[in-house]
């Protein structure tokens, strides 16, 4: 490599253009096609230990990225980021060109290793409405990820999702494609920074409309209206690329009208590239191109497969390299791809590498990796997400917070006491138990320390109830599965309690034992298992239940929750969950969050959400099914306090604005009961006459607001009129003259002001 060690490309005054191009021109075919692909980790590496040997077999050529520095390995910081400095020199000094790795893992509810700190999960983080917190925790997963050494992170989740049996739900912002954009840009903007040299590589995925699938199995195709793919599924990613300068796209598996979303030109490059003006790179979705193959038939061969992507747009090949190795190379040999093609996507990798600042400063510092992982300042920003994302459903009553006189608590049921079960699908514990079940990398082996030091609910209540009050604990039953044989226990319990904490849900993950999770996609929306048969038997003993639901997808179960007093949603919470939830249940923190997702009263109403059209949402001209409702059982935005706001002052100015006009939109909220709280106050805009349908209702502006009891706030909204376009009748997008109803309050469904516009 001395050679080169004068080369414009490596001479950091000269602009990233002239170095790319210098670069570039100095490649052969096979350094090319070698950065449009990965490695494992584990594929250069022996049990902790980098490995010369296999590293000169697999990546003689350099590599684009390398897969799963932590999250497919049992290693500590330390050495994770050891064998990263030794592969990085590695390919600096032993490969002829000496191009640094990008190296990526998963870090949906955070970095996807051992001893990260654990977030709540995303569905959890969108129930927050609390973007500056988001953004907060992403600075703290960007500083973890670059001490040890990687620079590119799959998150976040962008999918608009509006079908809770889809397993995936859990990783998402929700059903509203405005909430997702905001949760989502905060995301990217934390974990980018302002300099990708001191960054992380954000990936929004999936692109596009993952989160509607066909009967919500995964990776099912997905139907849906231009208009509404346009203004809903695509909106989030729109935001992330145009307000947060989105480093990365991922593609989504599924079909769109018979073009797979990883081969489609219009998706990649005409939409993304064209329309927006991204500018960074296409990774695709582990296992892409040879689904082209085997899962869609819509190639042949990994060569068809490795050209038909390529010339959609598709830069990097995950996990491994399968189409954009031997196949690609074949193709260019024999003509069957322009070479002008390879070098563009080519010249996209080594643009973001130089971005990254990998040329100066590839290797971090294994000494002190450890030292920015899950300390006090992490643990406390997790507790107050948890805190934050907690939704009180109902409240009865009231029965929370539980009354300090109580002399005992009965907690009871599969949830209880396992840890396991607050972490999310892309957490490290998931991924542990996926890796040592079905072994992804090229080895097999134990992961030790899969959860950091964490209370689970029985565990925290136990800690945080009254010196004089008894804790008693049966888990009445499994998550899954018919054996009653625990209830007598909890039933006896129960009737010795003052109150019942019920904590039900489900397991999150990828293998067949979890209940929600991807590729873990639901028939049924009630708790599983025996689980409700225990409540019923618990509500027998006419002892208060207090529900905990502890799981990733909203539940339905109305029949059951009218006999129950107060339901706590605590989604996937994270290492701090159990404090949270005891927090929450004896008053030491108000409940704030509220739901981004509806929760359906029977799968039967599914896909169901807010923001229909006028011909929705009912059965004409009797409105409800025959044997249901058709309203919700809770509604988008819902979420109880153990205070009350009072709304009132609406100010709209101008009253009569022009299409490029700022709107000022404000009201006066008022705590009006006896305890501080927080309220999320939601502003939606309906068009009251437009050329095409719009939704009954849209979300255009929420903030949240701590309030101490009787004080009173103005809370204003700039409405970017903007906001208001669609696209018409000719699907031109823009903003047409026209009575706009104006909604605020404490949910879709409880509006307590109106205005026009």
């Amino acid at each position: 490599m001395s050679d080169q060690a004068s080369a414009d490309y490596r001479n950091p005054k000269l602009s990233v253009g002239a170095r790319v191009a210098d670069l570039l021109g100095r490649m052969n075919q096979a350094e090319k096609v070698a950065q449009l692909s990965a490695a494992w980790l584990a594929e250069v590496r022996q049990e902790t230990i980098f490995s010369p040997e296999k590293a000169g077999a697999r990546v003689p050529d350099g590599i684009g990225q390398i897969t799963r520095q932590a999250g497919g390995a049992p290693l500590t910081p330390e050495q994770a980021a050891q064998v990263t400095v030794e592969l990085q020199t590695f390919l600096v000094s032993k490969t002829r060109l000496g191009i640094p790795a990008m190296i990526h893992d998963e870090c949906c509810s955070g970095y996807l290793a051992r001893g990260a700190t654990l977030f709540p999960q995303a569905i959890g983080l969108a129930s927050t409405w609390d973007p500056d917190l988001v953004e907060q925790m992403t600075i703290a997963i960007r500083g973890q990820m670059r001490a040890a050494g990687v620079h590119h992170g799959l998150a976040p989740v962008l999918d608009v999702t509006r079908d809770p049996r889809w397993g995936r739900v859990e990783e998402t912002y929700g059903e509203d494609p405005y909430l997702a954009a905001r949760i989502g840009t905060a995301y990217v903007r934390g974990l980018q920074g302002d300099d990708l040299r001191t960054g992380i590589a954000a990936t929004g995925k999936h692109f596009a409309a993952h989160g509607l699938p066909e009967g919500g199995l995964n990776w099912a195709r997905v139907q849906i209206g231009w208009r509404e793919f346009r203004e809903v599924y695509l909106l989030p990613f729109e935001a992330a690329v145009k307000e947060a300068g989105l480093a990365t796209i991922m593609n989504a598996y599924h079909e769109l009208d018979g073009v797979p979303c990883g081969c489609s030109r219009e998706l990649l490059t005409d939409i993304l590239r064209g329309e927006w003006g991204f500018d960074g790179i296409v990774a695709s979705d582990y296992g892409t191109l040879p689904n082209l193959v085997d899962y869609h038939q819509v190639a042949a061969n990994k060569l068809e497969a490795a050209v038909m992507a390529l010339e959609a747009g598709m830069d990097l090949e995950l996990p491994g390299t399968d189409c954009y190795g031997a196949p690609l190379l074949e193709a260019i040999q024999t003509g069957k791809i322009e070479q002008a093609v390879v070098d563009e996507a080519v010249r996209r990798m080594l643009r973001i590498k130089f971005r990254l600042g990998l040329f100066e400063n590839p290797i971090a510092d294994p000494a002190h990796a450890s030292e920015a992982f899950d300390g006090p300042e992490s643990r406390a920003l997790a507790r107050r997400l948890a805190q934050e994302s907690l939704v009180l459903l109902k409240n009865d009553g009231p029965t929370l917070p539980l009354r300090p006189d109580l002399k005992t608590i009965a907690v009871i049921g599969p949830n209880a006491d396992a840890i396991r079960h607050m972490a999310g699908d892309y957490s490290y514990a998931s991924m542990a138990d996926l890796i040592e079940g079905t072994p992804l990398p090229p080895e097999t082996t134990r992961f030790p320390n899969k959860l950091p030091p964490m209370d689970s609910v029985l565990e925290a209540i136990r800690k945080q109830a009254g010196p004089g009050a008894a804790v008693r604990y049966a888990k009445g039953c499994e998550i899954t599965g018919h054996d009653h044989s625990g209830f007598a226990e909890a039933v006896e319990l129960a009737r010795a309690a003052d109150v019942v904490v019920l904590v039900a849900g489900g397991r999150s993950g990828q293998m067949p034992v979890c209940t929600c999770g991807e590729c873990r996609d639901r028939a049924s929306l009630g708790l599983l298992g025996s689980q409700e048969a225990l409540a019923e038997a618990l509500l027998e003993t006419g002892t208060p239940v207090v529900l905990v639901l502890v799981d990733g997808r909203p539940a339905a179960i109305p029949a059951l929750a009218e006999r129950i007093p107060a339901i706590l949603e605590a989604w996937l919470p994270g290492e701090e969950g159990g404090g949270a939830v005891a927090d929450v249940i004896f008053g030491r923190v108000n409940p704030g969050g509220k739901l981004p997702i509806s929760f359906p009263r029977s799968v039967g109403q599914v896909p169901i959400f807010y923001g229909h059209k006028p011909s929705s949402g009912r059965s004409y001209p009797h409105v409800d099914y025959v044997d249901e409702s058709a309203k919700p059982w809770f509604a988008f935005g819902h979420g109880l306090s153990y205070t009350r706001f009072e709304y009132g002052d609406l100010q709209i100015t101008p009253a009569q604005a022009a299409p490029d006009a700022d709107i000022s939109i404000s009201l006066v909220v008022k705590n009006t009961g006896e305890r501080a709280g927080d309220e999320v106050v939601q502003l939606y805009l309906h068009d009251m006459v437009a050329s095409v349908t719009r939704p009954v209702k849209e979300l255009k502006g929420f903030q949240r607001v701590r309030l101490k009891p009787g004080q009173a706030s103005r809370i204003t909204f700039t409405l970017h009129a903007a906001q208001l376009a669609f696209y018409d009748l000719q699907r031109v997008y823009g903003v047409e003259p026209g009575q706009f109803e104006v909604m605020l309050g404490s949910a879709s469904d409880d509006i307590r002001l109106t205005g026009q516009l």
